[in-house]
C-alpha cells in the first residue's frame, strides 16, 4: 500500500509492553512525512517541468516539420523552375532551328529562281545572238547580191 503524507501523519502504532518509544517513532514518522512531502512536491514539479519541456519539444518538432515541408516545397519549386527553363530553352532552340531551316529553304528557292532567270537570260541572249547573226548574214548576202548585180552590169 502506498502511503500519502496524510496517511503517515495519521498513522498510529499500537503500544505493547516494551515497545518502541512513541516520541522516537513520531520523530521518525515526522521526518519521513517531510521527506515524502518533499519527494511528492519535487515529483509534481518535475512532471510539470517535463510537460513544459514536452510542449517545447512538440513546438520545435512542429517547426522542424514545417521547415522540412518548406524545404521540400522549395526543392520541388526549384526543380519545376529548372524543368521549365529547360523546356523553354528547348522551345527556343526548336524555334531557332525552324527559322534557320526556313531561311535556308527561302535562300535555296531564291538560288533556284536566280538560276532559272540566269538560264532564261542566257537563252534569250543566245536567241538574240542567233537572230543578229542571221540578220547580219542576210544583210551580208544582200550586199553580195547587190555587188554581184553591179559587177554583172558593169561587165
Amino acid at each position: 500500500m502506498n502511503y500519502t503524507p496524510n496517511d503517515l501523519q495519521n498513522l498510529t502504532f499500537k503500544k505493547s509492553f516494551m515497545g518502541y518509544s512513541e516520541d522516537m517513532v513520531n520523530d521518525v514518522l515526522d521526518k519521513i512525512i517531510e521527506d515524502y512531502t518533499a519527494y511528492i512536491r519535487e515529483n509534481v514539479e518535475l512532471k510539470d517541468k517535463l510537460a513544459l519541456l514536452n510542449e517545447g519539444l512538440q513546438h520545435y518538432k512542429t517547426i522542424e516539420e514545417s521547415l522540412q515541408n518548406s524545404l521540400l516545397v522549395a526543392q520541388q519549386t526549384g526543380e519545376d523552375i529548372k524543368k521549365n527553363a529547360y523546356e523553354k530553352a528547348e522551345n527556343i532552340i526548336r524555334e531557332a532551328e525552324v527559322r534557320a531551316q526556313k531561311l535556308i529553304n527561302d535562300a535555296n528557292q531564291e538560288v533556284v529562281k536566280i538560276r532559272f532567270e540566269y538560264e532564261e537570260s542566257r537563252k534569250k541572249l543566245h536567241i538574240f545572238k542567233s537572230k543578229c547573226e542571221m540578220l547580219l548574214m542576210s544583210q551580208l548576202e544582200l550586199l553580195r547580191q547587190m555587188f554581184e548585180e553591179d559587177d554583172d552590169e558593169e561587165e
